[in-house]
């Protein structure tokens, strides 16, 4: 890996039950590629993986959720795991701070059962997307294209299955937060006053 992402700031989004693997994996593959990751958690001081089929490691976290602000960082990475997005979709502060970087068009992976938080953050409609198995009728219900792939890109959204596609998902996730600022969601406000002031439809 080179050093494409040298003053690059990640934050990684976990709570308590993240599939260990697809944050450490990842993570790595960041670190190795210049960039700074953090990991932001409404668990304020340690948050605790899922190996498998047990508990893991406990990791330190470096920015409670309380105190994260999703505009000092480039990009956004989602671990999965099963209770790790099933708790951050209920938490509104979770969802607004990964509403923010779509609103702002920057980078977002998820991996695995992460996609469950971006149904709750209603980030997913059109989207062309992976995830899970599991997770395939939750986002064809909240409007998604799913489609059975091992990494997937829709617009700096880059989504994929399960740990096994973790080789193809961080090399996405190098490329497309390489890239940075994509062109933001268009609301319908946005979209008038593109209309109103280029003429762009």
């Amino acid at each position: 890996m080179n050093n494409d992402l040298n003053g690059k700031k990640v934050a990684i989004l976990i709570e308590n039950g993240f599939e260990q693997v697809e944050m450490t994996g990842p993570r790595e593959a960041l670190d190795q590629a210049g960039a700074e990751t953090d990991i932001v958690s409404p668990s304020e001081k340690k948050v605790k993986g899922w190996d498998h089929t047990k508990w893991g490691r406990s990791f330190k976290v470096d920015v409670p959720l309380a105190e994260a602000k999703a505009d000092e960082y480039d990009a956004l990475l989602l671990p999965g795991g099963v209770m790790n997005p099933d708790k951050l979709r209920r938490n509104q502060q979770a969802l607004d701070f990964v509403k923010s970087f779509f609103n702002a068009g920057k980078p977002v992976a998820a991996i695995c059962h992460a996609p469950w938080t971006l149904i709750d953050a209603e980030v997913v409609r059109g989207r062309r997307m992976t995830s899970f198995h599991s997770v395939q009728t939750d986002l064809k219900n909240a409007g998604a294209n799913w489609v059975d792939e091992e990494v997937v890109v829709d617009n700096g959204l880059i989504t994929s299955r399960q740990p096994s596609d973790i080789p193809a998902f961080n090399q996405k996730i190098i490329e497309e937060f390489g890239e940075g600022i994509h062109k933001p969601e268009q609301t319908p406000e946005h979209a008038g006053h593109a209309m109103a002031g280029d003429g762009v439809s």
